[in-house]
């Protein structure tokens, strides 16, 4: 999953058999749609990610919320590391499956809110604002608590997430073009609520071997300080806050945070 806050009627659409409509959406709908693509449209973790992601693990077995294909999961196992994830889209898995070392992490497939198999891990993890994925509050909170109970005493949580723009919206919505050229128009048509932090977006693909394809996403992102209550309610303590993967500090302007939980000794 991707920011959505970055910066960032046409004739008569025929949907691709692969389109899901937003009254159908479930915890598996945007892996289930979009992983034809993923890999081409976001292909590699950043180094700094991997570097500071080594560093904060420690030495016991880790746990990546929404492990999807791997980009992260896969390169981390390379450097020793032992790898478990949990995932809501089975099609998303069989294609870190394909991959090689893709078979050596342990993956279990259902919804990350809930208590995750194993433990305790030294450090559960999830990048790439795969965390607003979770649609409602309640969701979110959950998924803090079941973390904190996978955890190792000193364990920690890492979220990577956008820092919400709202100014970007206007009138409730947006549309941008992400790709125009050769035979595929790629579209994004977001619809925000600030009432309920959410934003239902749809990625309109048009050309190619469809007419359309429509690939909805659904989530509701969250400030830091109510992240921070969230972490604070399931027994967990903001240790450190960056405005990226480089370390440098989290201030006005930054288009994203590192936030680092950490579960206390005793």
């Amino acid at each position: 999953m991707q920011a959505l806050f970055s910066s960032a009627p046409m004739g008569i659409f025929v949907l691709s058999e692969r389109s899901d409509t937003v009254d159908s959406y479930d915890s598996g709908t945007y892996g289930r749609t979009v992983s034809p693509h993923y890999d081409r449209w976001y292909s590699e973790a950043d180094p700094a990610m991997l570097d500071k992601l080594e560093d904060l693990a420690g030495s016991g077995p880790v746990m990546e919320l929404g492990v999807g294909t791997g980009r992260v999961a896969i390169p981390l196992a390379e450097r020793g590391l032992e790898v478990h994830g949990v995932d809501s889209s089975p099609e998303m898995v069989r294609l870190m499956r394909d991959k090689p070392g893709g078979g050596g992490i342990h993956v279990s497939i259902g919804d990350f809110a809930d208590p995750a198999p194993g433990g305790p891990f030294s450090m559960a993890f999830v990048v790439f604002n795969t965390f607003f994925g979770l649609t409602t509050q309640e969701e979110q909170r959950r998924c803090f608590r079941s973390v904190a109970e996978v955890l190792a005493p000193g364990g920690r949580f890492v979220l990577e997430c956008f820092f919400p723009d709202v100014t970007r919206f206007e009138g409730g919505q947006t549309t941008r073009t992400i790709e125009a050229g050769g035979q595929t128009v790629r579209l994004e048509c977001s619809r925000h609520s600030g009432v309920g932090q959410t934003i239902d977006t749809a990625q309109v693909l048009l050309g190619g071997s469809r007419q359309v394809e429509i690939l909805p996403l659904r989530i509701r992102y969250v400030w830091p300080s109510e992240m921070d209550l969230m972490a604070e309610l399931a027994g967990l303590h903001l240790e450190n806050r960056w405005g990226g993967w480089s370390g440098q500090s989290f201030r006005d302007g930054c288009g994203g945070h590192v936030s680092v939980y950490v579960l206390p000794d005793g």
